[in-house]
């Protein structure tokens, strides 16, 4: 049984796992040669079909609301195998009218002809890892790319009809205040529909993890993280950005001035944000997960293993679960709390008798809201929203622990 508060949309997620270089702080599944038929980017669209194929076989009858191809790196696709995919998506799965198309790129592989190329086939909105606008940062971070190529990428994008939204990550050894700063202020000088801003996480595996744990580079620090996200927080308000996800931003077009959550948006990753309202997906690809009808999947990791079980007819899924009710209420309360919408009375203030969440209230933590405007606590009602406050979302791991456990 889906937890209340979760929406009906369904997407379809499609994984590259394709990139040029592994960067050395990725841990997500990518790798940088190809390994053989359907698994590498001029052949990798008949892996996608025949997993699509399967699908619809199985029984899928959604029609996507979402389309999002990420990975790695899709733009490293050849434009005819990235046609070949969304064209196979439509047919097998079909897509409504006015959907939203994302797919991720490196700005280094940008160019006007590829941006005219994407759009004609079908994606609406390109997510562009910029990550810094310092060269000494992203060289730390292993990107290809150079800051000076940003504004180009971006110019290609719109020019061919695109939503444009820029990655940062702030908190990478040796990057300051400053940096920081200079990047924020650079991104929001490109005026992109939507900036997401993540802190560096070293993940075990990683060559940055290794790095970190030898000594050579210095352990990310959370009061630096906290501090450029405060920063972050002040300048993009500053510049007419909401926040609608703790990591996330949209810019308001001039007709959402009085929209009272910024969930609603018409520049918010909807992709994303039905992930976060426990919307269903498909995902496909080596490695990529699912949730439709209240069970999960996941594929093989390995592109090879990918394409040769798909190639012999065989189901590349690795594995599955059926999260119990518990697990679904966690996952409500956890998702739900990320998001500017926040969590309504009755599921926050149930979970825990309501005593820790008016203890989350006097601490500052979270607000209750009423159609956007704040209520206290001897007036609220179920239908009222609980609200990370931006002290709440420098903490909201505590905070989802305390609404959860007490």
């Amino acid at each position: 049984m889906r937890s209340a508060g979760a929406v009906s949309t369904f997407g379809v997620y499609v994984h590259v796992p394709f990139c040029t270089v592994r960067c050395g702080y990725c841990d997500f599944n990518t790798y940088t040669v190809g390994f053989g038929e359907g698994a590498e980017p001029d052949t990798y669209a008949a892996s996608i079909e025949r997993e699509l194929a399967q699908a619809t076989a199985s029984g899928l009858t959604r029609v996507a609301d979402t389309v999002y191809l990420g990975g790695g790196t899709p733009s490293l696709l050849p434009a005819d195998e990235l046609e070949r995919i969304l064209d196979s998506v439509r047919r097998r799965v079909g897509v409504r009218a006015g959907a939203e198309v994302s797919m991720e790129a490196n700005p280094d592989t940008v160019t006007p002809e590829a941006a005219r190329r994407w759009a004609r086939a079908g994606v609406t909105r390109v997510s562009m890892g910029m990550q810094s606008a310092v060269s000494h940062v992203l060289r730390t971070l292993e990107r290809t790319h150079r800051p000076e190529s940003i504004p180009a990428a971006v110019a290609a994008v719109r020019e061919a009809g695109m939503d444009v939204s820029l990655d940062l990550i702030y908190g990478t050894p040796g990057e300051s205040l400053a940096d920081w700063e200079a990047s924020l202020r650079a991104v929001i000088g490109l005026v992109p529909d939507h900036i997401s801003a993540y802190g560096l996480v070293v993940e075990e595996g990683t060559k940055m993890g290794r790095l970190v744990r030898t000594g050579v580079l210095p352990a990310p620090d959370d009061d630096d993280e906290a501090m450029k996200y405060r920063l972050a927080d002040g300048l993009l308000g500053e510049a007419g950005y909401r926040w609608y996800e703790i990591s996330n931003w949209a810019r308001p077009d001039e007709d959402e001035a009085d929209l009272t959550d910024a969930c609603d948006l018409r520049h918010v990753s909807r992709h994303n944000l039905a992930y976060w309202r426990e919307g269903e997906w498909w995902g496909c690809g080596p490695g990529a997960h699912s949730f439709v009808g209240g069970r999960r999947w996941w594929n093989v990791k390995h592109p090879r293993a990918y394409a040769a079980r798909l190639r012999a007819g065989e189901s590349p899924r690795a594995g599955e679960e059926t999260p119990d009710a518990e697990a679904r209420r966690l996952e409500h309360l956890m998702l739900g709390i990320r998001l500017s919408s926040g969590l309504a009375w009755a599921d926050a203030g149930a979970s825990s008798g309501g005593d820790h969440l008016r203890d989350l209230v006097s601490a500052g933590y979270v607000s209750l809201r009423r159609g956007g405007v704040a209520v206290s606590m001897s007036e609220v009602c179920d239908d009222d929203r609980v609200v990370l406050t931006l002290k709440g979302r420098l903490l909201a791991d505590e905070v989802t622990r305390r609404l959860a456990f007490g």
